[in-house]
């Protein structure tokens, strides 16, 4: 019926024109009474019209409104019977509407009108408006919800909808904690270990661990294979995975339980591939984890994480390795470099001390027995060691020590760089000569920390070695010279001054192959006198290092001293001054505070009970387990020495657990 109301009203209105159109000209021509009578037949069209389309909006209003309300009807019903909980919050963020399953499944039957959304639900509407969904566990239920912000008018309103995301996600919890992983578990010097051991003695200490190993693995309910004399392979699950991390590698303590010969304890690195997408992925992560705790002296677990490497255990010395033959083979590569290169330049770390300039004078000059040129890159204005660079330079005849500057303008495209005493990019003189440089080689003691140099040609660390200068020693003791020329002996001193700062004249840190390093450089002229002399102090340095030893105080067998005085050489007095607390009785460790600018640095030195190098990573630092260094910005030294005490807390707590 409603079709046919357009089609009369257009007759009509045709008519209604063409009866107008009439009786106009005939009123206008004649004046006649027909006129008048068309005149009257056009207004009872135009009336006719009106009623037509009165009739014809009314009955359209009256349908769109019983569509409106059919519409509305539907939709409450549709939303009501949806088969996921919804509901509609106004701008207050109160509920005003909410479906069936809504009350029964997050409401519980209560009657939730009224009510404030955010601390019913824990949801912030800002955040999920600006984030289209957000995740909340409700009820035992996991949901993904999600919202539509409607205005109309002065009213507006968020329809939520829930998303039940329960099954998804148990499904991929129990994904996460069956998702593999490898494991890779080594015994640090085994070799060394067992040369001299006894045949019954290495069987049963290779049962022993076998034991512990397929004990300790059992508990996770995982794989394991051996693959070498002292390497395991395994494949553990995350869900075990993280129990043997919470318990922090606890296999590590039970290790050292097996000794060799009854003397020598056995230790393990462990490397763990977590969090890698396929397996060959974790197993390349998990030997970056093994070279970093080898690189750090071994008896220690390390897993890599998103934010970096976790370190666990390390409470070992290293174990000294007896043979040359890494170091003969790095010596021959490391002359093929020099042969090969234009230039050589060689750089230490910020701040160098006599093993970081010593080094670098040992290899300077041997580089310069190759025939080749050689270039020591120090800033002399920050150094520790300038005293040992002016009788260096007085008893060379070319030029040696140039400045950062001047390394990185000269620096070419086959020229060799190579870095002593520091692998870290952070300490390096010059990160710009780095940087610009094409081939390096890194010659270094130092526990390995996680921003290493990764792009060495050559990667010569070893962290059981006294000092640099020992490493740099026994590299140039393999060189092979085509002159009869004298190794110079102003070198030679150089060297053994480095080795006797960082053993405490060969007391600390000492192996046999640092005494021997030691006698080869005397057979090359090192004078033992001269190289005292290095270490001489000035009277009023030494009444400084005296008032930095006066001030300390015992906290948990460690030394602290702070010192609250600045003078050009507190650099080279407060590790002094580190070393000399050690000689007090009932001390384990000491820590030196000192202030530069806006930056605490602390020295820390100890006699092996304690490993000073976990406490000064907890600090941002790091070093050796028997002397390590920590710098501060932006705090006071008061702050600096609770942050220090805080962490020793720490670090005893820990190994009080363990």
């Amino acid at each position: 019926m409603k079709n046919k109301f357009p089609a009369a009203l257009f007759i009509l209105q045709l008519m209604l024109l063409a009866d107008a159109s009439v009786s106009a000209f005939l009123l206008h021509k004649y004046n006649s009474s027909i006129g008048v009578i068309c005149l009257a037949a056009a207004f009872a069209l135009m009336t006719a019209c009106i009623v037509f389309y009165l009739i014809y909006t009314r009955n359209s209003i009256r349908h769109i409104s019983k569509m409106n309300s059919h519409l509305e009807n539907s939709a409450a019903e549709y939303m009501n019977s949806l088969p996921a909980p919804v509901a509609v919050i106004d701008n207050s963020r109160q509920f005003v509407w909410y479906n069936q399953i809504f009350a029964e499944k997050i409401g519980l039957g209560q009657d939730v009108y009224g009510l404030d959304f955010e601390s019913f639900v824990k949801i912030d509407i800002s955040s999920l408006l600006s984030n289209e969904f957000a995740i909340c566990s409700l009820n035992g239920c996991i949901y993904r919800v999600t919202a539509e912000k409607f205005d109309k008018l002065d009213m507006s309103f968020i329809v939520l909808y829930f998303h039940d995301q329960t099954d998804y996600y148990a499904l991929k919890k129990r994904t996460d904690e069956s998702h593999q992983n490898v494991v890779i578990i080594t015994i640090d010097n085994y070799d060394e270990i067992m040369q001299n051991a006894k045949e019954s003695e290495k069987s049963q200490a290779n049962l022993e661990t076998e034991r512990l190993i397929e004990s300790f693995m059992n508990s996770t309910d995982s794989f394991i294979k051996k693959t070498s004399s002292n390497t395991f392979y395994a494949i553990i699950e995350n869900k075990n995975l993280k129990n043997v991390i919470e318990s922090k590698f606890n296999i590590l303590d039970s290790a050292r339980n097996i000794k060799i010969s009854g003397k020598y304890p056995l230790t393990f690195s462990i490397g763990v591939g977590l969090g890698a997408d396929s397996l060959s992925e974790s197993e390349r992560i998990a030997r970056q984890c093994i070279d970093m705790a080898l690189g750090r002296g071994g008896d220690q677990a390390v897993v890599k994480t998103e934010n970096g490497y976790r370190f666990f255990g390390g409470v070992s010395k290293g174990v000294e390795k007896r043979s040359h033959a890494k170091t003969r083979v790095i010596a021959n590569a490391l002359q093929d470099l020099i042969v090969n290169s234009d230039k050589i330049f060689i750089m230490g770390h910020r701040f160098g001390d006599l093993d970081s300039v010593g080094a670098a004078c040992g290899m300077a000059g041997a580089i310069r027995l190759l025939g080749k040129e050689a270039y020591i890159a120090v800033d002399r204005t920050k150094n520790l060691a300038s005293h040992l660079i002016d009788i260096v330079e007085a008893q060379t005849d070319k030029e040696l020590f140039i400045t950062p500057a001047e390394a990185e303008n000269a620096v070419g495209e086959h020229d060799l760089l190579i870095i002593v005493d520091t692998h870290n990019k952070e300490y390096l003189e010059s990160r710009a000569l780095y940087d610009k440089s094409r081939s390096v080689v890194v010659i270094d003691h130092h526990r390995k920390t996680v921003n290493f140099i990764d792009n060495a040609v050559i990667f010569h660390h070893e962290p059981y070695a006294s000092s640099a200068s020992e490493m740099v020693t026994e590299v140039i003791e393999y060189f092979r010279y085509d002159t009869d020329e004298r190794f110079p002996s102003i070198y030679a001193e150089a060297l053994l001054s480095g080795i006797m700062l960082d053993t405490k004249n060969f007391v600390m840190r000492t192996g046999v192959r640092t005494f021997e390093a030691a006698a080869y450089l005397k057979k090359l002229g090192a004078d033992t006198v001269a190289v005292k002399l290095l270490f001489s102090n000035s009277i009023d340095s030494y009444k400084r290092k005296a008032q930095i030893v006066g001030s300390a105080k015992i906290h948990r067998r460690c030394a602290i001293a702070a010192a609250d005085f600045k003078s050009d050489d507190i650099r080279l007095v407060a590790p002094q001054a580190a070393d000399e607390l050690l000689n007090i009785s009932d001390v384990d460790a000491s820590f030196v505070l000192y202030k530069t600018g806006n930056t605490v640095n602390i020295s820390a030195r100890s006699l092996g009970a304690v490993n000073v190098q976990v406490i000064m990573e907890q600090l941002g630092g790091g070093g050796h387990q028997t002397m390590a260094a920590t710098q501060i910005d932006n705090v006071t030294i008061q702050e600096a020495v609770k942050s220090l005490i805080y962490a020793i807390d720490e670090n005893n707590s820990t190994d009080q657990n363990t």
